[in-house]
Protein backbone atom coordinates (compact mmCIF):
# COMPACT_ATOMS: atom_id res chain seq x y z
CA UNK A 1 0.00 0.00 0.00
CA UNK A 2 1.26 3.24 -0.84
CA UNK A 3 1.01 6.77 0.92
CA UNK A 4 0.39 9.43 -1.59
CA UNK A 5 2.72 12.23 0.35
CA UNK A 6 3.30 15.57 -0.63
CA UNK A 7 6.89 16.61 -1.68
CA UNK A 8 6.94 18.74 1.79
CA UNK A 9 5.41 15.69 3.79
CA UNK A 10 8.57 12.84 2.15
CA UNK A 11 11.23 15.47 3.37
CA UNK A 12 9.65 14.50 6.96
CA UNK A 13 9.09 11.48 6.73
CA UNK A 14 12.79 10.98 4.95
CA UNK A 15 14.39 11.92 8.60
CA UNK A 16 12.86 9.17 10.70
CA UNK A 17 14.02 6.61 7.89
CA UNK A 18 17.68 8.03 7.84
CA UNK A 19 17.84 8.60 11.46
CA UNK A 20 17.29 5.05 12.37
CA UNK A 21 19.02 3.66 9.66
CA UNK A 22 21.95 1.77 11.87
CA UNK A 23 19.31 0.52 14.31
CA UNK A 24 16.98 -0.75 11.42
CA UNK A 25 19.72 -2.47 10.11
CA UNK A 26 19.98 -4.86 13.46
CA UNK A 27 16.48 -4.80 13.63
CA UNK A 28 16.49 -7.29 10.33
CA UNK A 29 18.62 -9.35 11.36
CA UNK A 30 16.99 -10.20 14.86
CA UNK A 31 13.34 -11.73 13.83
CA UNK A 32 12.09 -14.33 11.25
CA UNK A 33 10.46 -13.44 8.22
CA UNK A 34 7.14 -11.58 7.49
CA UNK A 35 4.17 -14.10 7.18
CA UNK A 36 2.56 -13.60 3.97
CA UNK A 37 -1.10 -14.88 5.74
CA UNK A 38 -0.96 -17.98 3.10
CA UNK A 39 -0.04 -20.20 5.92
CA UNK A 40 -3.61 -21.68 7.88
CA UNK A 41 -3.85 -20.03 10.88
CA UNK A 42 -2.42 -22.64 13.84
CA UNK A 43 -5.44 -23.59 16.21
CA UNK A 44 -3.38 -23.35 19.41
CA UNK A 45 -3.19 -20.19 20.85
CA UNK A 46 0.16 -18.48 21.31
CA UNK A 47 1.19 -17.47 24.70
CA UNK A 48 3.17 -14.26 25.67
CA UNK A 49 4.83 -13.27 28.99
CA UNK A 50 6.02 -9.73 30.12
CA UNK A 51 6.27 -7.97 33.58
CA UNK A 52 4.69 -4.91 31.66
CA UNK A 53 1.61 -3.46 33.06
CA UNK A 54 -1.39 -1.87 31.51
CA UNK A 55 -2.41 1.54 33.02
CA UNK A 56 -5.74 1.62 30.92
CA UNK A 57 -6.83 0.06 28.05
CA UNK A 58 -8.33 3.30 26.93
CA UNK A 59 -5.90 4.80 24.20
CA UNK A 60 -6.40 8.70 26.17
CA UNK A 61 -5.44 7.18 29.46
CA UNK A 62 -2.15 6.07 28.95
CA UNK A 63 1.25 6.64 27.54
CA UNK A 64 3.26 3.63 28.62
CA UNK A 65 4.70 0.49 26.99
CA UNK A 66 2.06 -2.34 28.86
CA UNK A 67 -0.74 0.06 27.91
CA UNK A 68 0.27 0.11 24.08
CA UNK A 69 0.74 -3.32 23.92
CA UNK A 70 -2.27 -4.02 23.99
CA UNK A 71 -3.76 -1.34 22.36
CA UNK A 72 -1.61 -1.80 19.23
CA UNK A 73 -3.36 -4.97 19.14
CA UNK A 74 -7.06 -4.13 19.66
CA UNK A 75 -7.35 -0.59 18.11
CA UNK A 76 -7.20 0.72 14.14
CA UNK A 77 -4.75 3.35 13.47
CA UNK A 78 -5.13 5.45 10.00
CA UNK A 79 -1.50 5.50 9.20
CA UNK A 80 1.35 3.23 10.15
CA UNK A 81 4.61 1.68 9.39
CA UNK A 82 5.61 -1.59 7.93
CA UNK A 83 7.19 -4.66 9.10
CA UNK A 84 10.54 -3.56 9.29
CA UNK A 85 9.98 -0.01 7.91
CA UNK A 86 9.91 3.15 9.39
CA UNK A 87 7.97 4.59 6.26
CA UNK A 88 4.85 5.98 7.29
CA UNK A 89 1.79 4.19 5.19
CA UNK A 90 -1.67 3.93 5.23
CA UNK A 91 -3.10 1.33 7.16
CA UNK A 92 -6.49 1.68 8.45
CA UNK A 93 -6.70 4.43 5.70
CA UNK A 94 -7.08 4.64 2.08
CA UNK A 95 -4.48 7.34 1.11
CA UNK A 96 -2.92 10.16 3.78
CA UNK A 97 -1.37 13.00 2.32
CA UNK A 98 -1.12 16.69 3.17
CA UNK A 99 -3.68 18.76 0.82
CA UNK A 100 -1.96 22.23 1.86
CA UNK A 101 1.11 23.34 4.56
CA UNK A 102 -1.50 23.36 7.33
CA UNK A 103 -3.66 20.32 6.11
CA UNK A 104 -3.38 16.19 6.43
CA UNK A 105 -6.18 14.71 4.77
CA UNK A 106 -7.02 11.12 5.16
CA UNK A 107 -9.41 8.89 3.21
CA UNK A 108 -11.67 5.99 4.83
CA UNK A 109 -12.68 3.25 2.36
CA UNK A 110 -16.41 2.98 2.90
CA UNK A 111 -18.22 0.37 4.88
CA UNK A 112 -15.96 -0.07 7.45
CA UNK A 113 -17.18 -1.97 10.50
CA UNK A 114 -16.15 -2.11 14.13
CA UNK A 115 -15.41 -5.74 15.52
CA UNK A 116 -19.24 -5.39 17.47
CA UNK A 117 -20.97 -4.42 13.84
CA UNK A 118 -20.94 -0.72 14.55
CA UNK A 119 -20.21 1.92 11.46
CA UNK A 120 -16.71 2.67 11.92
CA UNK A 121 -16.60 6.22 9.55
CA UNK A 122 -14.74 9.74 9.91
CA UNK A 123 -16.89 10.80 13.04
CA UNK A 124 -15.04 7.86 15.11
CA UNK A 125 -11.89 9.82 13.67
CA UNK A 126 -13.25 13.21 14.65
CA UNK A 127 -14.29 11.55 17.96
CA UNK A 128 -10.72 10.04 18.80
CA UNK A 129 -8.53 12.79 18.67
CA UNK A 130 -11.16 15.76 19.88
CA UNK A 131 -12.00 13.66 23.03
CA UNK A 132 -7.87 12.67 23.96
CA UNK A 133 -7.66 16.54 23.63
CA UNK A 134 -10.44 17.57 25.97
CA UNK A 135 -10.09 14.78 28.34
CA UNK A 136 -6.08 15.85 28.79
CA UNK A 137 -4.93 13.06 31.16
CA UNK A 138 -1.89 13.73 32.93
CA UNK A 139 -0.74 9.87 32.17
CA UNK A 140 -1.91 10.26 28.55
CA UNK A 141 -0.42 11.51 25.03
CA UNK A 142 -2.51 14.20 24.04
CA UNK A 143 0.83 16.68 24.69
CA UNK A 144 1.93 15.14 21.35
CA UNK A 145 -1.29 16.78 19.58
CA UNK A 146 0.19 20.54 20.80
CA UNK A 147 0.19 21.44 16.47
CA UNK A 148 -3.46 19.88 16.03
CA UNK A 149 -5.88 22.90 15.58
CA UNK A 150 -8.99 20.75 14.70
CA UNK A 151 -10.61 18.31 12.96
CA UNK A 152 -13.14 18.30 9.96
CA UNK A 153 -15.39 15.67 8.68
CA UNK A 154 -16.62 16.98 5.10
CA UNK A 155 -18.20 13.17 4.81
CA UNK A 156 -18.04 9.77 6.29
CA UNK A 157 -15.14 8.90 4.73
CA UNK A 158 -13.40 11.85 4.68
CA UNK A 159 -10.84 13.17 7.66
CA UNK A 160 -8.88 16.71 7.70
CA UNK A 161 -6.58 17.38 10.30
CA UNK A 162 -6.18 21.21 10.64
CA UNK A 163 -2.86 22.32 12.14
CA UNK A 164 -1.52 25.08 13.58
CA UNK A 165 1.77 25.84 12.27
CA UNK A 166 2.44 24.80 8.05
CA UNK A 167 4.99 21.82 7.10
CA UNK A 168 4.34 19.62 10.39
CA UNK A 169 7.44 16.86 9.69
CA UNK A 170 6.47 14.91 13.06
CA UNK A 171 2.50 14.63 12.84
CA UNK A 172 2.03 11.27 10.53
CA UNK A 173 4.47 9.98 13.10
CA UNK A 174 2.20 11.03 15.68
CA UNK A 175 -0.31 9.35 13.99
CA UNK A 176 1.57 5.92 14.29
CA UNK A 177 1.57 6.26 18.05
CA UNK A 178 -0.27 6.59 21.60
CA UNK A 179 -2.58 9.42 20.43
CA UNK A 180 -3.03 8.01 16.91
CA UNK A 181 -5.58 4.92 18.03
CA UNK A 182 -9.45 5.36 16.88
CA UNK A 183 -12.43 4.62 19.06
CA UNK A 184 -16.04 3.48 19.23
CA UNK A 185 -18.25 6.87 18.82
CA UNK A 186 -20.67 4.76 20.27
CA UNK A 187 -18.95 3.29 23.39
CA UNK A 188 -16.22 5.62 24.41
CA UNK A 189 -16.83 8.34 26.62
CA UNK A 190 -16.44 12.58 25.07
CA UNK A 191 -15.23 13.62 28.24
CA UNK A 192 -13.91 10.76 30.75
CA UNK A 193 -11.98 8.13 30.41
CA UNK A 194 -13.92 4.75 29.64
CA UNK A 195 -13.13 1.84 32.10
CA UNK A 196 -11.46 -1.88 30.59
CA UNK A 197 -14.60 -3.60 31.23
CA UNK A 198 -16.88 -1.38 29.58
CA UNK A 199 -14.76 -1.32 26.87
CA UNK A 200 -14.38 -5.31 26.39
CA UNK A 201 -18.14 -5.50 26.76
CA UNK A 202 -18.92 -3.63 23.93
CA UNK A 203 -16.27 -5.42 21.61
CA UNK A 204 -15.06 -2.03 20.92
CA UNK A 205 -12.37 -3.17 18.63
CA UNK A 206 -10.91 -2.39 15.32
CA UNK A 207 -7.29 -3.55 15.18
CA UNK A 208 -6.09 -7.70 13.97
CA UNK A 209 -7.45 -8.86 17.28
CA UNK A 210 -10.31 -8.67 19.73
CA UNK A 211 -10.11 -8.97 23.19
CA UNK A 212 -12.46 -12.00 24.28
CA UNK A 213 -11.21 -12.14 28.30
CA UNK A 214 -9.81 -9.62 30.37
CA UNK A 215 -8.25 -10.06 33.90
CA UNK A 216 -6.54 -6.68 34.19
CA UNK A 217 -3.00 -6.89 34.71
CA UNK A 218 -3.07 -10.61 34.99
CA UNK A 219 -4.33 -12.44 31.48
CA UNK A 220 -5.63 -10.94 28.67
CA UNK A 221 -6.78 -13.32 25.54
CA UNK A 222 -6.60 -12.13 21.89
CA UNK A 223 -8.78 -13.44 19.23
CA UNK A 224 -8.54 -12.33 15.25
CA UNK A 225 -10.75 -9.68 14.46
CA UNK A 226 -12.86 -11.00 10.93
CA UNK A 227 -13.77 -7.33 10.19
CA UNK A 228 -10.15 -5.90 10.48
CA UNK A 229 -9.32 -4.47 7.21
CA UNK A 230 -5.93 -2.58 7.52
CA UNK A 231 -2.08 -2.91 6.84
CA UNK A 232 -0.73 -5.84 8.50
CA UNK A 233 -1.81 -9.09 7.31
CA UNK A 234 -4.34 -10.89 9.00
CA UNK A 235 -3.13 -12.28 12.11
CA UNK A 236 -1.47 -16.51 10.78
CA UNK A 237 -2.17 -17.56 14.40
CA UNK A 238 -5.54 -18.81 16.37
CA UNK A 239 -5.11 -16.26 18.89
CA UNK A 240 -3.02 -15.00 22.22
CA UNK A 241 -2.48 -15.22 25.37
CA UNK A 242 -0.94 -12.50 27.22
CA UNK A 243 0.07 -13.34 30.85
CA UNK A 244 1.42 -10.90 33.01
CA UNK A 245 4.16 -12.35 35.49
CA UNK A 246 5.00 -10.37 38.55
CA UNK A 247 8.74 -11.29 39.08
CA UNK A 248 10.82 -11.91 35.81
CA UNK A 249 12.72 -14.76 37.70
CA UNK A 250 9.16 -16.48 36.98
CA UNK A 251 9.14 -15.10 33.70
CA UNK A 252 12.46 -16.61 32.67
CA UNK A 253 11.73 -19.77 33.69
CA UNK A 254 8.48 -19.92 32.03
CA UNK A 255 10.40 -19.49 28.68
CA UNK A 256 13.05 -21.53 29.78
CA UNK A 257 10.29 -24.75 30.67
CA UNK A 258 8.15 -23.47 27.33
CA UNK A 259 4.69 -22.67 29.39
CA UNK A 260 4.85 -19.81 27.15
CA UNK A 261 6.28 -18.82 23.48
CA UNK A 262 7.42 -15.88 23.73
CA UNK A 263 9.09 -13.77 26.82
CA UNK A 264 9.01 -9.82 25.85
CA UNK A 265 9.83 -7.35 28.81
CA UNK A 266 11.82 -7.87 30.93
CA UNK A 267 14.45 -9.88 31.58
CA UNK A 268 17.15 -9.08 33.79
CA UNK A 269 20.81 -8.91 31.71
CA UNK A 270 21.88 -12.52 33.47
CA UNK A 271 18.71 -13.88 32.71
CA UNK A 272 18.79 -13.04 28.90
CA UNK A 273 23.12 -14.12 29.08
CA UNK A 274 21.69 -17.69 30.81
CA UNK A 275 19.00 -18.17 28.11
CA UNK A 276 20.93 -17.71 25.30
CA UNK A 277 23.40 -20.88 26.00
CA UNK A 278 20.07 -22.62 26.04
CA UNK A 279 18.74 -24.89 22.54
CA UNK A 280 15.11 -24.70 23.80
CA UNK A 281 14.86 -20.84 23.65
CA UNK A 282 15.82 -17.93 20.95
CA UNK A 283 16.92 -14.49 21.83
CA UNK A 284 15.47 -12.19 19.66
CA UNK A 285 17.16 -8.68 19.28
CA UNK A 286 15.98 -6.12 18.03
CA UNK A 287 17.00 -2.04 17.26
CA UNK A 288 17.54 0.16 20.83
CA UNK A 289 15.82 3.56 21.41
CA UNK A 290 14.98 2.36 24.69
CA UNK A 291 16.28 5.27 27.44
CA UNK A 292 16.30 5.32 30.95
CA UNK A 293 17.04 8.18 33.10
CA UNK A 294 16.01 10.14 36.31
CA UNK A 295 13.51 13.25 36.52
CA UNK A 296 13.64 16.31 38.65
CA UNK A 297 10.04 17.79 39.72
CA UNK A 298 11.00 21.92 39.84
CA UNK A 299 8.90 22.30 42.70
CA UNK A 300 9.37 19.60 44.87
CA UNK A 301 12.72 18.99 44.40
CA UNK A 302 15.40 20.51 46.79
CA UNK A 303 15.34 24.10 46.76
CA UNK A 304 12.55 23.83 43.99
CA UNK A 305 9.73 26.53 43.45
CA UNK A 306 7.01 24.70 45.41
CA UNK A 307 9.69 24.24 48.69
CA UNK A 308 9.94 26.69 51.65
CA UNK A 309 13.93 27.40 50.76
CA UNK A 310 13.36 27.84 46.75
CA UNK A 311 15.95 28.78 44.93
CA UNK A 312 16.62 28.22 41.61
CA UNK A 313 19.99 28.68 41.60
CA UNK A 314 20.36 26.04 44.40
CA UNK A 315 17.96 23.82 42.76
CA UNK A 316 20.15 23.90 39.45
CA UNK A 317 23.32 23.00 41.70
CA UNK A 318 21.68 19.98 43.05
CA UNK A 319 20.69 19.12 39.58
CA UNK A 320 24.60 19.51 38.21
CA UNK A 321 25.67 17.55 41.74
CA UNK A 322 24.21 14.74 40.44
CA UNK A 323 24.94 14.46 36.94
CA UNK A 324 28.97 15.35 38.22
CA UNK A 325 27.98 12.08 40.05
CA UNK A 326 26.47 9.10 38.31
CA UNK A 327 28.69 6.80 36.85
CA UNK A 328 26.76 5.40 33.88
CA UNK A 329 29.81 3.29 32.86
CA UNK A 330 29.99 1.44 36.41
CA UNK A 331 25.58 1.30 35.99
CA UNK A 332 26.27 -0.37 32.61
CA UNK A 333 29.13 -2.87 32.94
CA UNK A 334 27.81 -3.88 37.37
CA UNK A 335 23.83 -3.82 37.02
CA UNK A 336 23.10 -4.38 33.08
CA UNK A 337 26.86 -6.36 31.74
CA UNK A 338 26.78 -4.30 28.59
CA UNK A 339 22.89 -4.76 27.36
CA UNK A 340 22.21 -0.93 28.59
CA UNK A 341 25.58 1.52 27.22
CA UNK A 342 25.91 4.94 28.84
CA UNK A 343 24.00 7.97 27.30
CA UNK A 344 25.11 11.37 27.35
CA UNK A 345 22.48 13.54 25.65
CA UNK A 346 18.34 13.41 24.83
CA UNK A 347 18.62 12.00 21.73
CA UNK A 348 19.95 8.79 21.95
CA UNK A 349 22.78 7.01 19.11
CA UNK A 350 21.20 6.41 16.05
CA UNK A 351 18.62 8.91 15.17
CA UNK A 352 19.66 12.01 13.24
CA UNK A 353 20.97 14.85 15.58
CA UNK A 354 22.03 12.79 18.38
CA UNK A 355 24.89 14.36 20.20
CA UNK A 356 26.90 13.84 23.71
CA UNK A 357 25.88 17.31 25.21
CA UNK A 358 26.34 16.22 28.47
CA UNK A 359 29.88 14.59 28.58
CA UNK A 360 31.78 17.75 28.13
CA UNK A 361 29.43 19.76 30.81
CA UNK A 362 29.69 17.52 34.08
CA UNK A 363 31.94 14.81 35.94
CA UNK A 364 35.39 14.67 34.83
CA UNK A 365 34.69 15.46 31.02
CA UNK A 366 34.74 12.52 29.24
CA UNK A 367 31.84 10.64 30.77
CA UNK A 368 32.71 9.65 34.15
CA UNK A 369 32.07 11.25 37.54
CA UNK A 370 33.89 13.85 39.55
CA UNK A 371 33.33 14.47 42.90
CA UNK A 372 35.49 17.39 43.12
CA UNK A 373 33.52 19.45 40.95
CA UNK A 374 30.25 18.58 42.50
CA UNK A 375 31.58 19.73 45.67
CA UNK A 376 32.59 23.17 44.07
CA UNK A 377 29.16 23.45 42.61
CA UNK A 378 27.38 23.11 45.59
CA UNK A 379 29.51 25.41 47.46
CA UNK A 380 29.21 27.86 44.82
CA UNK A 381 25.86 27.93 44.78
CA UNK A 382 26.04 28.27 48.74
CA UNK A 383 24.04 24.68 48.69
CA UNK A 384 24.20 22.88 52.73
CA UNK A 385 25.64 19.39 52.34
CA UNK A 386 24.48 16.65 52.25
CA UNK A 387 21.37 17.79 50.70
CA UNK A 388 18.59 15.15 51.35
CA UNK A 389 17.31 14.27 47.84
CA UNK A 390 14.15 11.96 47.97
CA UNK A 391 14.74 9.49 44.95
CA UNK A 392 11.83 7.19 43.61
CA UNK A 393 11.88 4.02 41.26
CA UNK A 394 8.94 1.49 40.37
CA UNK A 395 10.30 -2.32 41.06
CA UNK A 396 7.91 -4.18 38.69
CA UNK A 397 7.90 -1.43 35.64
CA UNK A 398 11.51 -1.40 34.12
CA UNK A 399 12.42 -4.36 34.28
CA UNK A 400 13.82 -6.54 37.56
CA UNK A 401 17.45 -4.72 37.57
CA UNK A 402 15.76 -1.14 38.52
CA UNK A 403 16.48 -2.04 42.40
CA UNK A 404 19.82 -2.62 41.60
CA UNK A 405 20.06 0.15 39.32
CA UNK A 406 19.19 2.64 41.67
CA UNK A 407 20.97 1.30 44.41
CA UNK A 408 23.92 1.89 42.78
CA UNK A 409 23.03 5.52 41.50
CA UNK A 410 22.46 6.02 45.60
CA UNK A 411 25.67 4.56 46.17
CA UNK A 412 27.40 6.68 43.78
CA UNK A 413 25.80 9.75 45.21
CA UNK A 414 25.98 9.56 48.75
CA UNK A 415 30.15 8.28 48.40
CA UNK A 416 31.87 11.33 49.17
CA UNK A 417 29.04 12.86 51.22
CA UNK A 418 27.34 15.39 49.37
CA UNK A 419 24.08 13.96 49.32
CA UNK A 420 21.94 11.85 51.80
CA UNK A 421 19.44 9.48 49.72
CA UNK A 422 16.42 8.27 50.69
CA UNK A 423 15.36 5.59 48.24
CA UNK A 424 11.53 4.10 47.87
CA UNK A 425 10.29 2.08 45.20
CA UNK A 426 6.41 1.68 44.18
CA UNK A 427 4.63 -0.35 42.10
CA UNK A 428 3.79 1.37 38.64
CA UNK A 429 -0.15 1.42 38.60
CA UNK A 430 0.05 4.04 42.04
CA UNK A 431 3.44 5.19 40.35
CA UNK A 432 1.96 6.86 37.59
CA UNK A 433 -0.16 8.41 39.45
CA UNK A 434 1.73 9.59 42.14
CA UNK A 435 4.73 10.91 39.62
CA UNK A 436 2.30 13.36 37.62
CA UNK A 437 1.08 14.24 41.06
CA UNK A 438 4.16 16.22 42.61
CA UNK A 439 4.69 12.97 44.92
CA UNK A 440 8.49 12.32 43.97
CA UNK A 441 11.25 15.28 43.88
CA UNK A 442 13.17 13.23 41.73
CA UNK A 443 12.36 9.83 39.97
CA UNK A 444 13.04 6.93 37.30
CA UNK A 445 11.39 7.11 33.95
CA UNK A 446 12.19 4.83 30.86
CA UNK A 447 11.10 5.66 27.51
CA UNK A 448 9.87 3.64 24.46
CA UNK A 449 9.80 5.51 21.54
CA UNK A 450 6.50 6.19 19.71
CA UNK A 451 7.99 6.74 16.20
CA UNK A 452 11.08 6.59 14.56
CA UNK A 453 12.33 10.54 14.65
CA UNK A 454 14.34 12.20 17.42
CA UNK A 455 11.38 14.45 17.82
CA UNK A 456 10.15 11.85 20.18
CA UNK A 457 12.61 12.28 22.65
CA UNK A 458 12.18 16.01 22.73
CA UNK A 459 8.47 17.21 22.46
CA UNK A 460 7.06 14.67 25.18
CA UNK A 461 9.33 16.05 27.68
CA UNK A 462 10.43 19.73 27.34
CA UNK A 463 7.96 21.32 25.67
CA UNK A 464 6.21 23.55 28.39
CA UNK A 465 3.46 21.08 28.73
CA UNK A 466 4.54 17.98 28.25
CA UNK A 467 4.27 14.69 29.56
CA UNK A 468 6.93 14.43 32.44
CA UNK A 469 4.65 17.39 34.64
CA UNK A 470 7.42 18.36 35.97
CA UNK A 471 7.11 22.23 35.83
CA UNK A 472 10.12 22.12 33.15
CA UNK A 473 9.79 25.75 31.24
CA UNK A 474 12.31 27.13 28.89
CA UNK A 475 10.68 29.63 26.10
CA UNK A 476 14.28 29.25 23.92
CA UNK A 477 13.48 25.04 24.26
CA UNK A 478 9.85 25.39 23.51
CA UNK A 479 10.09 27.77 20.76
CA UNK A 480 13.08 25.78 19.14
CA UNK A 481 11.12 22.04 19.60
CA UNK A 482 8.04 23.62 17.82
CA UNK A 483 10.28 25.40 15.12
CA UNK A 484 12.40 22.14 14.25
CA UNK A 485 8.95 19.83 14.07
CA UNK A 486 8.14 22.20 11.05
CA UNK A 487 11.82 22.53 9.36
CA UNK A 488 11.42 20.73 5.63
CA UNK A 489 15.52 21.57 5.56
CA UNK A 490 17.17 18.39 6.90
CA UNK A 491 20.54 20.34 7.69
CA UNK A 492 18.90 23.24 9.77
CA UNK A 493 16.16 20.98 11.45
CA UNK A 494 19.32 18.44 12.90
CA UNK A 495 21.30 21.99 13.99
CA UNK A 496 18.32 23.00 15.85
CA UNK A 497 17.88 19.05 17.49
CA UNK A 498 21.35 19.58 18.77
CA UNK A 499 21.02 23.07 20.12
CA UNK A 500 18.05 21.97 22.03
CA UNK A 501 20.17 19.33 23.75
CA UNK A 502 22.61 21.99 24.46
CA UNK A 503 20.05 24.33 25.92
CA UNK A 504 18.44 21.34 28.13
CA UNK A 505 21.70 19.54 28.60
CA UNK A 506 22.35 23.45 30.81
CA UNK A 507 18.84 22.81 32.42
CA UNK A 508 18.88 19.36 33.61
CA UNK A 509 15.05 18.87 33.41
CA UNK A 510 16.47 15.14 33.50
CA UNK A 511 19.45 13.26 33.67
CA UNK A 512 19.82 10.48 31.19
CA UNK A 513 21.76 7.44 31.95
CA UNK A 514 21.65 4.74 29.73
CA UNK A 515 20.25 3.23 26.22
CA UNK A 516 19.34 -0.38 25.54
CA UNK A 517 18.05 -2.50 23.02
CA UNK A 518 14.94 -4.46 22.36
CA UNK A 519 14.82 -8.30 23.03
CA UNK A 520 12.60 -11.05 23.43
CA UNK A 521 12.99 -14.63 24.05
CA UNK A 522 11.05 -17.34 22.31
CA UNK A 523 10.73 -21.17 22.14
CA UNK A 524 12.68 -22.80 19.60
CA UNK A 525 10.13 -23.57 17.27
CA UNK A 526 8.12 -20.31 17.49
CA UNK A 527 9.04 -17.48 14.07
CA UNK A 528 7.55 -14.14 13.42
CA UNK A 529 8.50 -12.19 16.57
CA UNK A 530 9.50 -9.15 14.83
CA UNK A 531 10.96 -6.74 17.15
CA UNK A 532 11.83 -3.48 14.12
CA UNK A 533 12.39 0.22 14.26
CA UNK A 534 7.88 0.38 15.31
CA UNK A 535 9.19 -0.52 18.62
CA UNK A 536 5.98 -2.70 19.33
CA UNK A 537 5.65 -6.27 19.48
CA UNK A 538 2.78 -7.23 16.81
CA UNK A 539 1.24 -10.81 17.44
CA UNK A 540 -0.38 -10.84 13.78
CA UNK A 541 2.89 -12.93 12.34
CA UNK A 542 3.53 -15.05 15.36
CA UNK A 543 3.95 -18.72 14.69
CA UNK A 544 4.89 -21.78 16.10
Amino acid sequence: MSLHHSTRGRAGLAIGALGVSALLLAGCAGGGAQNNGDDASSAEPIIVGTTDKVTTLDPAGSYDNGSLAVQTQVFPYLVNTDYNSTEVVPDLAESAEFTSPTEYTVTLPAGLKWANGNDLTSADVKFSFDRNVAIADPNGASSLLYNLDSVETPDDTTVVFKLKTENDQVFPFILTSFPGAIVDDEVFAADALTPDADIVDANAFGGPYTITSWDFNKTVEFTPNEEYQGLLDAPVNGGVILSYYGESSNLKLAVQEGDIDVAYRSLSATDVEDLKGRDSVKVVDGPGGEIRYIVFNFNTQPYGAGTSEADPAKALAVRQAVADLVDREAISEQVYKGTYTPLYSYVPEGFAGATDALKGLYGDGDGGPDAAKAKATLEAAGVTTPVKLSLQYSPDHYGPSSGDEYALVKEQLEADGLFEVDLKSTEWVQYSKDRTADVYPAYQLGWFPDYSDADNYLTPFFLKENFLGNHYDNPEVNDLILEQAVEPDVDTRTGMIEQIQELVAGDLSTVPLLQGAQVAVTGADVEGVLLDASFKLRFAPITK
